[in-house]
C-alpha cells in the first residue's frame, strides 16, 4: 500500500492507518476528529508543528511553523484554501530537506513510531 494522508503528509503503510475516505483521498487517524471529519486547517497545522518540534532535533517553533505550511499548502486538501495558519513565510527547499532527512533518520533509527 504506498499512500499518504491528503491532510497532513503522513505514510500510509497499513490499512489501520487509514481513519475515512474523503474525495480528494485518504486522511490519517491524527487527522481526523471522534465523529470521522476531517480536522479544522488550525488543528492539522498545530500538529504538525508540534510533531516537528518533537521530533526533529534543532527545530524551534518558528522553523516547525514554516516547515508545516510548506508541507500544507503541498497537500490536496489544503491546497487552495484561504486559512490564516497556511498564510506567511515558509521553509525553503534546502530547510524543508534537511528536516525531512532528519525525520527519516529518526524513524529509521526505531526513535520515531509511525
Amino acid at each position: 500500500m504506498e499512500n499518504y494522508c491528503i491532510s497532513c503528509g503522513m505514510h500510509l503503510q497499513n490499512e489501520e492507518d487509514i481513519a475515512a475516505k474523503h474525495e480528494k483521498g485518504f486522511l490519517c487517524k491524527f487527522c481526523v476528529n471522534e465523529e470521522g471529519n476531517p480536522k479544522s486547517c488550525q488543528e492539522v497545522f498545530e500538529g504538525g508543528v508540534h510533531f516537528f518540534m518533537n521530533s526533529v532535533s534543532d527545530i524551534d517553533r518558528d522553523l516547525a511553523e514554516r516547515i508545516t505550511r510548506k508541507n500544507m499548502k503541498s497537500l490536496p486538501l489544503w491546497q487552495g484554501v484561504d486559512e490564516d495558519c497556511l498564510k506567511g513565510e515558509t521553509a525553503t527547499e534546502e530547510e524543508f530537506k534537511s528536516a525531512l532527512d532528519k525525520l527519516n533518520q529518526e524513524i529509521e533509527a526505531g526513535n520515531i513510531e509511525m
